[in-house]
């Protein structure tokens, strides 16, 4: 006889044959202070992005809601019974809605933020998952470095609701019997008792990493994700290009040359980079003429990248608004309805650029400080991935010409600031017209597209 599948991470259920694309409850492990809240905001931002339909379920907020905050470390004791029901009630109550999102509210990607620090709690979560076909991948994060956890009690857990009004010497002291009592039952996923389960392993943050029984392409994706993250200070910059001849006569894609008052915004980029103290950073350009001239008078070596190339827009290439309104009516009303998906003849749809720029995005969270100039649908994307921007919003956010942006990751997000560089320039940005129907007049159709030469 083969040995038995238990409730683990494939769907085994009897009456569920095999399905490859089933959904999946992405389930954290560890000790309170390891950062899985951190993990579960940054793999649930990543998988929106990609576009699957993603919502976390921190049972620590179903536990709040359900007894109240400022529970002292007593109640986390497991020898606090009456305490106990309750924590498993609120993980129970998560499960039930985590269900309900995966199961009936066209959820595919549901991640379990809470401590799952023992095997009967994680068996809680395989019994609600697998018998309705949810396949379960558990990340166990994993910290003995003393300063990253004292580090990660001061930033974040005083700033919890179980801390506020507190003082912080006494939070800290609580927080840390917290953990203690934690301890006392904690039980890590292991090689032989979760053999048959789906399970990674991080240390320290990134410093090593354990893989056990990745079971398809997306669970090989997150674990890639994982591999690439990383909690040391940095700073992102991104700009477009400076004003290009394209862009002052309203055509779109093209690879033009930079206008003179693009070529005062290379010079200012220099200036307002050396002002930032910015005096070694990587600077990633596209392969097309604009940026890499953008980019010329800065001290550095330029790595280009092809996948930082604009969206193609395939026989629209170097057209106007109103050429392809002129010529191409119903792709222009098309694309109105539905920007995103919306894909130009022989060309691309921003969904396709998403794809395109997930490499740019592993490279970037692997990175320290960087500055990346690029173009205005490619930097929609970039914003969109770090500030957690719907499908929806994505084709329409703002990103001027002559404008930058620092993104400064912080713990559970991402903190923008713009700077307005005082360099004329023409205004791209085109908002989404009142009337999409493919049988509308020109003036609807072209009523909000910029002025332009």
């Amino acid at each position: 006889m083969g040995e038995k599948i238990p409730s683990g991470s494939s769907c085994s259920a009897p009456h569920c044959p095999p399905v490859i694309n089933s959904p999946i409850c992405i389930a954290l492990v560890g000790l309170p202070a390891r950062g899985k809240t951190y993990i579960a905001n940054k793999l649930s931002r990543y998988l929106r992005w990609i576009g699957l339909n993603t919502r976390e379920f921190n049972v620590g907020q179903y536990r709040r809601t359900a007894v109240g905050c400022k529970k002292s470390h007593d109640f986390f004791h497991p020898h606090n019974q009456e305490a106990l029901k309750q924590r498993k009630q609120a993980a129970l109550s998560a499960l039930a809605d985590l269900q309900q999102f995966l199961l009936r509210d066209g959820g595919q990607a549901a991640v379990y933020d809470a401590t799952n620090s023992t095997r009967e709690r994680r068996k809680l979560i395989l019994d609600h998952c697998i018998n309705n076909c949810i396949k379960v991948f558990f990340i166990e994060s994993i910290c003995d470095d003393q300063e990253i956890i004292a580090q990660n009690i001061k930033e974040v857990k005083l700033c919890s609701p179980d801390y506020q009004g507190v003082d912080p010497e006494q939070a800290v002291a609580d927080f840390e019997m917290r953990i203690k009592n934690y301890e006392l039952a904690y039980e890590t996923m292991d090689h032989k008792e979760d053999k048959l389960l789906s399970w990674v392993k991080i240390y320290n943050v990134d410093q090593r990493y354990e893989a056990n029984r990745i079971d398809g392409h997306l669970q090989s994706r997150l674990v890639y994700y994982l591999m690439n993250i990383h909690t040391q200070p940095r700073c992102i910059y991104l700009c477009r290009h400076g004003e290009s001849v394209c862009n002052m006569f309203g055509k779109i894609g093209g690879d033009s040359e930079l206008s003179e008052r693009g070529v005062q915004f290379a010079k200012a980029l220099k200036d307002f980079m050396s002002e930032q103290g910015m005096d070694r950073f990587q600077i990633w350009t596209s392969q097309l003429k604009r940026t890499v001239q953008t980019g010329h008078y800065l001290q550095g070596t330029i790595e280009q990248w092809k996948a930082l190339n604009e969206l193609d827009v395939g026989e629209c290439e170097a057209m106007t608004y109103e050429e392809i309104q002129e010529k191409y009516p119903k792709e222009f009303a098309l694309r109105d309805q539905d920007k995103y998906h919306y894909r130009y003849p022989k060309g691309e749809s921003y969904e396709d650029l998403v794809h395109r720029l997930e490499p740019i995005i592993m490279e970037l969270e692997r990175q320290r400080d960087v500055l990346v100039i690029c173009h205005q649908a490619v930097m929609r994307c970039l914003v969109a991935y770090f500030l957690d921007k719907p499908q929806h919003e994505l084709p329409y956010i703002k990103v001027p010409l002559h404008t930058i942006v620092k993104l400064t990751p912080v713990a559970y997000g991402c903190r923008m600031e713009e700077f307005a560089i005082p360099v004329p320039c023409v205004d791209t940005y085109r908002s989404k017209p009142k009337t999409v129907g493919l049988s509308r007049s020109n003036s609807d159709a072209l009523e909000t597209v910029p002025g332009h030469y």
